[in-house]
């Protein structure tokens, strides 16, 4: 066991001095007797601090011995508060984990429906601008573009009226093809739908460059429109067949916008033609109030048999009057015979109460009869 620095020190000095006593001791041991005697008592104080050396030794050990114990004890006391904070430290660590873990694998999978919702929609874009190169292709043909713009014209006449409101590709008296024939009461007759896609001259007004090119295709564009408006007036508008205005369909709400937006002279031309532009959206608006009309003119035309249907049911009306009145004085007659019959029932139950009350009094008399009979044979007895 190690002694600590001060004790070592210690013992250094007292060695050292034990040392030069002895040598003192051995220079002058044969001077006199005296100085044995110096030398015994030297000796024996060297022999008492070498006692009290080894004393310090051992409580030096003893001391060291007991802070060594609580060194440990402080130290294993360090290392369960550090075991157990590494045992915390670990378990939130494992709990941050694994919450870092389900938070991952929720993004991830949030991740893999977001990409499949991608790749759905990259595949419908894609179908989409397949559509549009073809929807493109079929309007670069001018008679493509004219069917595209009778289907469209068809759809929405199927739509809205029912079919015996409408007819296609009706051939007139003057052996002109109009696209639809709307079939009204007169007035107004016969109304013709034809669809114009005056795409050309829209689409050189959209590409002007500078004001030159501007100012000619807007010429262009009037011109076109104009030319539309004269062609349906001439020929699909027939007196004595046809009503006195037709439709001029435009099945592009774009064309339509900037024609009423920047050409009002062509839209007052077509007033005075009486033939009225209409785009998909008025189309069907103007769709609806037709057929609302056929409504009001079926109505009209059934009238008279609703009336006719009125009075027939006024008669019935009337006939079922008469028997309810007739059925109220049979369950009224019923009502009476019902309680005729109870008071048939009544006397007869009192008739009944009358015959078992006779009864009882004759057999009560005979239990009388008997009794006394039996009291008399005891008697003689």
């Amino acid at each position: 066991m190690q002694l600590t620095p001060e004790f070592q020190i210690l013992a250094l000095v007292i060695i050292g001095a034990l040392l030069l006593v002895n040598l003192w001791a051995l220079l002058f041991r044969n001077k006199n007797g005296e100085l044995h005697n110096v030398a015994d008592v030297l000796f024996r104080g060297q022999a008492e601090l070498a006692g009290r050396l080894t004393q310090i030794s051992e409580y030096s050990r003893q001391q060291q011995d007991v802070i060594a114990s609580a060194i440990n004890e402080q130290k294993l006391s360090v290392l369960k508060i550090m075991d157990e904070k590494l045992l915390e430290v670990s378990k939130n660590v494992s709990e941050g984990l694994q919450q870092n873990t389900v938070k991952t694998n929720e993004t991830l999978t949030d991740l893999r429906e977001r990409l499949a919702k991608i790749d759905v929609a990259q595949q419908k874009i894609s179908a989409l601008s397949e559509q549009v190169v073809s929807l493109q292709e079929v309007l670069s043909n001018k008679q493509a573009r004219g069917a595209f713009g009778e289907i469209q014209l068809n759809d929405l006449v199927t739509s809205a009226l029912p079919p015996s409101a409408y007819e296609f590709q009706v051939v007139l008296s003057n052996q002109k093809r109009a696209d639809c024939v709307l079939k009204l009461p007169n007035p107004p007759g016969l109304i013709v739908i034809d669809s114009k896609f005056p795409l050309e001259s829209y689409h050189a007004l959209r590409v002007a460059a500078n004001d030159r090119e501007k100012l000619e295709a807007e010429r262009f564009f009037k011109a076109s429109v104009l030319k539309h408006i004269k062609d349906i007036a001439d020929k699909y508008i027939v007196a004595g067949e046809t009503a006195e205005s037709a439709l001029m369909f435009l099945p592009s709400e774009a064309i339509y916008a900037e024609l009423h937006a920047n050409f009002p002279d062509v839209v007052e031309a077509s007033y005075r033609a009486k033939v009225w532009i209409v785009s998909p959206t008025t189309l069907m608006a103007t769709l609806n109030t037709v057929r609302a009309i056929l409504k009001d003119a079926k109505m009209r035309e059934q009238a008279g048999v609703i009336q006719k249907e009125v009075g027939v049911l006024i008669d019935d009306i009337g006939r079922l009057d008469g028997r309810i009145e007739s059925l109220s004085r049979h369950f009224k007659q019923a009502n009476e015979d019902i309680d005729g019959i109870k008071v048939s029932s009544g006397k007869i139950a009192r008739r009944i109460q009358k015959i078992e009350d006779i009864q009882l009094g004759e057999e009560q008399k005979i239990s009388l009869e008997h009794h006394g009979s039996e009291d008399m044979s005891e008697k003689s007895a």
